[in-house]
C-alpha cells in the first residue's frame, strides 16, 4: 500500500502542479487583460489534466472497478485497424509480423480498453527491444484457459486469443513474479508509471478473461490474452462525429452532488444549446419533476447521497415513463458492467470526459 500511495502521490503532484500553475498564470493575465500567448498554457493545463484522468483509469482498470461497455469484437479486425498505428509508435527498427487466426469467434469484450491494452503490451515490447527486433501479434482460438482451478467459472464457447511476443531481454522469475504489480518497473526513473501490466491484468479480470506471460532472459517475453468467445456477432459499427451536436433548447435535468461538475456540466449543456434544470441530489430533483412539467433528458450521477442516480431513474420513470436517462460515473462498483447495471434507453458516460464527448452521448441520449 506504501508503494502504491507513494507512487500515485509522485504522479498526481507532479500533474496538479502543471494545472494549478497554469490556471493561476491565466488567471494573472486576464486580471491584466493580457490574454497573448494563453493557447500554450491552456494546453499544457489539458494534458496534465488528460494525463491524470488516464493514470486514474490504469488505478481503476487495476481494482477491477471502470465501467465496461463488453459488445461482440472481430479480434482479426480491431489487429487489422491498428497496423499503421502500431507501426508509426513504434519505429522502424522493430519488425511487425501479424499472424491472424482463422474461423474465430467474436470476443465479447470492451473494445477501446482491449485496443489500448493492446497498445500497452506492444510498447513494452518495443521498449524490451532497444536494439530492435521482431514484434509477433498473433490471434487464435482456445477452448480453456492455462492452468485453470476447481472453482474457475470457464466460458462455455471457450476463448478468443491475442498474443503479443518480443524477442526482447526477456524477464527473470522474479521480475516476472511483480510485473501486474502496481507501480513496479524495470524501467528508469520517469520512463514509466507502472500501471501498464496492472491495469491490463485488473482488465482481464474483469472481463472474465485470463492474462498468461512466458518469459526467460535473453529469450523474449510472450503475454497471451484469453477473451471470452461469443456466438453474437451483432457489432457496433457507429461513427463517431467529430465535433459535438448542437442542442435545440431541450429541456435537459441534470443531478449532481460535486459542486463544480454541476456547474461545469450545466455549463458545457448550455453552451450546446440545452435548457438546463440543477439539483445536488434526488430529493431536490423530484421537486422539479411535477407531472404536468415536461423533461426531454435526466442526466444523473450514479453515486448520490441518499438515493443513488439508478434509483432516481426508476422514481423519475414513474412520472415520465419515456424520458432518456444518462448516467455519470466515477466510480461506481455496481455500474461495472454497463449491461448489467443500465435499463431501456438508459446510458453512461465516464467521467472525467471531454466536451465533444459529453456532446455526442447528450445527443445520443435524446435520439434514443
Amino acid at each position: 500500500m506504501g508503494q502504491l500511495t507513494g507512487g500515485i502521490a509522485h504522479d498526481f503532484n507532479n500533474m496538479l502542479t502543471s494545472i494549478i500553475g497554469a490556471l493561476d498564470i491565466v488567471d494573472l493575465r486576464l486580471q491584466a487583460g493580457n490574454t497573448d500567448r494563453l493557447e500554450r498554457v491552456i494546453r499544457a493545463a489539458l494534458d496534465s489534466a488528460n494525463r491524470a484522468a488516464a493514470l486514474t483509469q490504469r488505478l481503476l482498470a487495476f481494482s477491477r472497478r471502470q465501467s465496461l461497455d463488453p459488445k461482440p469484437v472481430e479480434l482479426n479486425a480491431l489487429i487489422r485497424s491498428m497496423h499503421m498505428l502500431l507501426r508509426q509508435t513504434l519505429g522502424e527498427r522493430i519488425h511487425i509480423v501479424v499472424d491472424l487466426g482463422k474461423g474465430l469467434n467474436h470476443a465479447l469484450v470492451d473494445v477501446n480498453q482491449l485496443e489500448s491494452a493492446v497498445l500497452n503490451l506492444c510498447i513494452n515490447a518495443r521498449d524490451a527491444m532497444p536494439d530492435g527486433g521482431q514484434l509477433r501479434i498473433a490471434t487464435r482460438t482456445a477452448s480453456s484457459i492455462p492452468f485453470p482451478h476447481d472453482d474457475t467459472a470457464l466460458n462455455a464457447l471457450g476463448y478468443v486469443v491475442v498474443e503479443v511476443a518480443d524477442t526482447g531481454v526477456g524477464m527473470d522469475s522474479s521480475v516476472k513474479e511483480r510485473v501486474f504489480e502496481p507501480f513496479f518497473t524495470t524501467k528508469p526513473l520517469g520512463q514509466g508509471t507502472g500501471l501498464g501490466l496492472s491495469m491490463i491484468y485488473g482488465f482481464m479480470q474483469q472481463s472474465k478473461g485470463y492474462i498468461d506471460i512466458q518469459s526467460a532472459p535473453g529469450k523474449g517475453t510472450s503475454i497471451a490474452l484469453y477473451l471470452p468467445a461469443t456466438a453474437d456477432g451483432n457489432i457496433d459499427n457507429a461513427v463517431a462525429h467529430p465535433r459535438a451536436p448542437k442542442g435545440e433548447g431541450q429541456q435537459v435535468l441534470v443531478v449532481e452532488d460535486d459542486d463544480q461538475v454541476r456547474v461545469l456540466v450545466s455549463f458545457l449543456l448550455e453552451e450546446l444549446g440545452y435548457a438546463v434544470k440543477t439539483a445536488r441530489d434526488a430529493i431536490t430533483a423530484m421537486q422539479h419533476l411535477s407531472p404536468s412539467e415536461h423533461i426531454d433528458l435526466l442526466i444523473s450521477d450514479v453515486g448520490l447521497p441518499g438515493m443513488n442516480g439508478r434509483q432516481l431513474a426508476e422514481l423519475v420513470r414513474e412520472r415520465h415513463p419515456s424520458v432518456p436517462v444518462l448516467f455519470m460515473t466515477g466510480y461506481a462498483e455496481n455500474a461495472a458492467v454497463q449491461s448489467e447495471f443500465l435499463g431501456e434507453n438508459m446510458a453512461i458516460i465516464t467521467k472525467p470526459f471531454a466536451m465533444d464527448d459529453f456532446g455526442r452521448a447528450v445527443r445520443r441520449a435524446l435520439g434514443n
